[in-house]
């Protein structure tokens, strides 16, 4: 024969045997069971795989709520922390208010017809005294009232007792349930006050009512 014939003749041989050789290894597979378990094995491995992702994804989104709630509750207490903070600062102003307010409350009648209430002073720069009162008439009187006040500022100047009295137009006053009384006052270089001293008088110049702050 032709050696291309012969050529051809022999990969046809070696071709029918690889394909008898294939058939028989998967026949003996199928025989054996090893495909059908290889088959069964990769599916319980893809749904075991399916279950542990499902899992997964479970466990993500619950710690994910976690860290949200986690969050929440520490905004929520630094939240609430603030607000006991903000509530304790307004006790304790109350608190200071609650006595400057009683002070301002009117007197009992005791015979006189006007009383000073919550006489405050304080320094309002060098040289410069700030003071605050509220003129009220007593309870049960009624009607109304011309007056002025007049101001004694004692203290110390270089060292000596110095005092000084104060007396202005400005400072007279007419009310009918409250007045009022507040201004500043120059002071002299050198001096400290030691306190001051309102003295309220009527039209007439009688005293109806006097109030000390110390400072």
């Amino acid at each position: 024969m032709p050696w291309p014939l012969r050529w051809l003749l022999l990969a046809l041989m070696m071709g029918c045997s690889a394909a008898l050789a294939l058939w028989v290894f998967e026949f003996g597979k199928e025989i054996t069971g090893l495909d059908h378990d290889a088959r069964t094995e990769l599916v319980s491995l893809r749904e075991e795989i399916a279950r542990l992702r499902e899992e997964h994804d479970r466990a993500v989104s619950v710690a994910n709520t976690a860290d949200s709630l986690l969050k929440a509750a520490q905004a929520t207490q630094e939240s609430l922390a603030a607000r006991v903070k903000s509530l304790e600062a307004e006790n304790l102003a109350m608190t200071r208010d609650l006595g400057f307010f009683e002070k301002l409350m009117p007197s009992r009648d005791d015979g006189k017809p006007l009383a000073i209430r919550g006489l405050q002073t304080r320094l309002d720069g060098p040289g410069r005294l700030r003071y605050l009162a509220l003129l009220m008439q007593a309870v049960g009187q009624s009607g109304e009232l011309k007056g002025r006040y007049d101001l004694t500022i004692t203290g110390t100047q270089e060292g000596h007792p110095w005092t000084q009295t104060v007396t202005k137009a400005s400072q007279s006053f007419e009310m009918k349930q409250y007045q009022r009384l507040e201004g500043v006052v120059d002071l002299p270089s050198g001096v400290v006050v030691k306190q001051l001293e309102i003295k309220v008088l009527d039209a007439s110049g009688k005293l109806q009512a006097s109030e000390v702050a110390r400072m």
